[in-house]
């Protein structure tokens, strides 16, 4: 089966995360081919351009289920910007109300569309499924100087670092060291640089995987960071993040200390999901 051009998509942000979403209940991409479809249509410039392709699929456990591909074509478990768009796109398209659930490798997300008194609808909150993989006091040696990580699987795998308020980071470099670092593989990790900057908040930027490179947002990265610093005392929940690209995602959870390392549960992450505009893609495209 060759792919059926031309498709019709939804190009969205989340908090600064950009995403190409299409209504795939009808299969139009052969699963196959969707790795290097996604690869080819992420091309910034030479296509749409996006840090991720996420497909709407139908399910039968739940209103939906999505597949995600991250801009070089691999497969993510989870993104939590990417979830909030996919809930926003699946209202906006009928194909779910207001409260859903939709299937993704991490396990089934709940989605809520938040409107205020305005009939505003561009903010989704989503209930995470249960972090799990804590680990602390992991030593890295970044620019000759040890450095103390924090892991935790938050639907994909997270390292955290945090570093002074102020203080230079460069996340090209030490995230590309940690993501590939012998203490994460084989699967790698997502890399978080975390300051304090105010009472329950605190600023994320993020190296990620599958991008490569700093995004302007993670919104499991968010959750990741907000976990460690209420963990470490720095702040309480709801904690605010502000990402990269200045947009803040709210992030709410209950958290307990117990024999084994922190226990988390009720993990809900707020924030914007913007249609930015619709089109369709030709098969060139794929050139």
């Amino acid at each position: 089966m060759a792919i059926d051009f031309p498709i019709s998509f939804t190009k969205m942000s989340g908090a600064g995360n950009d995403f190409i979403v299409i209504d795939h209940r009808v299969e139009l991409i052969p699963e196959a081919e969707q790795p290097g479809f996604a690869k080819r249509v992420c091309r910034r410039m030479f296509a749409v351009g996006a840090d991720g392709l996420i497909l709407i699929e139908n399910s039968a456990v739940a209103d939906f289920r999505w597949r995600f591909y991250n801009g070089d074509g691999s497969v993510a478990e989870m993104c939590g910007n990417g979830a909030r768009c996919a809930a926003r796109f699946a209202y906006s398209k009928g194909i779910a109300g207001a409260r859903m659930s939709f299937e993704t490798l991490a396990g089934i997300i709940e989605a809520e569309i938040c409107s205020d008194d305005t009939g505003d609808d561009k903010t989704v909150r989503l209930r995470m499924t249960a972090p799990c993989d804590f680990r602390t006091n992991l030593s890295v040696i970044l620019d000759g100087q040890e450095k103390n990580l924090s892991f935790v699987n938050s639907g994909v795998p997270h390292a955290v670092l945090f570093m002074e308020e102020g203080e230079n980071i460069p996340v090209q470099e030490w995230g590309k060291i940690v993501r590939f670092h012998p203490l994460f593989q084989p699967a790698g990790t997502n890399v978080n640089f975390v300051q304090k900057i105010g009472e329950n908040t605190i600023r994320v930027r993020t190296y990620e995987r599958g991008v490569e490179d700093e995004t302007m947002a993670c919104g499991t990265g968010a959750v990741a960071s907000a976990l460690f610093a209420v963990n470490y005392g720095l702040a309480s929940s709801p904690v605010t993040v502000i990402t990269s690209g200045g947009e803040r995602l709210t992030v709410l959870f209950d958290l307990r200390v117990g024999l084994h390392g922190p226990q988390v549960e009720n993990v809900f992450l707020q924030g914007p999901a913007r249609i930015i505009y619709e089109g369709k893609l030709t098969a060139e495209v794929l050139l």
